[in-house]
């Protein structure tokens, strides 16, 4: 059985196939469900996917097959064909990866990093993560850290993420980074420095963002990648 939502959504997936031939967004999915943040139409495609309506592709951005269609929206009482959809064939943006055999380092994980509230920084290595080679600059040093919380979702992190951090104490303005507070809490935000002093911005409008003097915050590293396990 679905929800009301998810035969909604899993119906307005199929119409814009059936009449465009590319999915739509997640911003379109949350529009035309009138949902406030995306983090509602990832739980709606976690579900579908669980329940065996859809199947999402691995490494191929805006792509889902749908399996299946509910005895009453099927067409014909079971005419419904099985397709691939995806994002059109267009170049890949800048800095896209191609999908192929690649060599992976290993990077340590430390620990956890709050995505939310800041949490105090944890420095001992937790586990081991391997990272594309292609994700890290050349001569530079990187670490991994585990997103805690929700406060970046609208910038596509997620609680449970991994997050890829070029090490270093410099960032452009709009840069997202781990900041560490008064050398006592580490949070992964966005920063933008404003009449001398340092803002953490959220990627959620549920959060506030945060004012520092300059000297409260160290930058720790900037994000160059994100890993996400299903």
């Amino acid at each position: 059985m679905l929800t009301r939502k998810q035969r909604d959504l899993l119906e307005f997936i199929h119409k814009r196939m059936q009449k465009d031939g590319v999915p739509p967004s997640f911003d379109e999915m949350k529009e035309a469900l009138d949902l406030r943040s995306k983090s509602g139409i990832h739980r709606l495609i976690t579900a579908l996917e669980e329940r065996g309506f859809i199947r999402r592709l691995a490494h191929r951005a805006r792509a889902i097959e749908i399996v299946k269609m509910p005895d009453a929206m099927a067409e014909g009482g079971g005419g419904f064909t099985p397709r691939v959809i995806e994002g059109d064939r267009s170049d890949p943006p800048a800095g896209a990866m191609p999908v192929q055999a690649a060599p992976a380092m290993e990077l340590p994980v430390m620990g956890k990093i709050a995505a939310g509230v800041p949490i105090e920084a944890i420095s001992q290595v937790a586990a081991h993560v391997a990272v594309p080679q292609q994700m890290l600059g050349k001569g530079r040093s990187h670490y991994a850290l585990e997103v805690k919380g929700d406060s970046m979702i609208d910038a596509g992190i997620n609680d449970g993420d991994i997050v890829v951090i070029e090490e270093g104490d410099t960032a452009d303005n709009g840069d997202i980074v781990v900041a560490l507070v008064e050398d006592q809490e580490a949070t992964l935000k966005r920063l933008r420095r404003k009449s001398g002093m340092i803002a953490l911005e959220a990627a959620n409008p549920a959060y506030e963002t945060r004012m520092f003097r300059d000297d409260q915050v160290k930058v720790q590293g900037k994000l160059v990648g994100l890993i996400r396990t299903y």
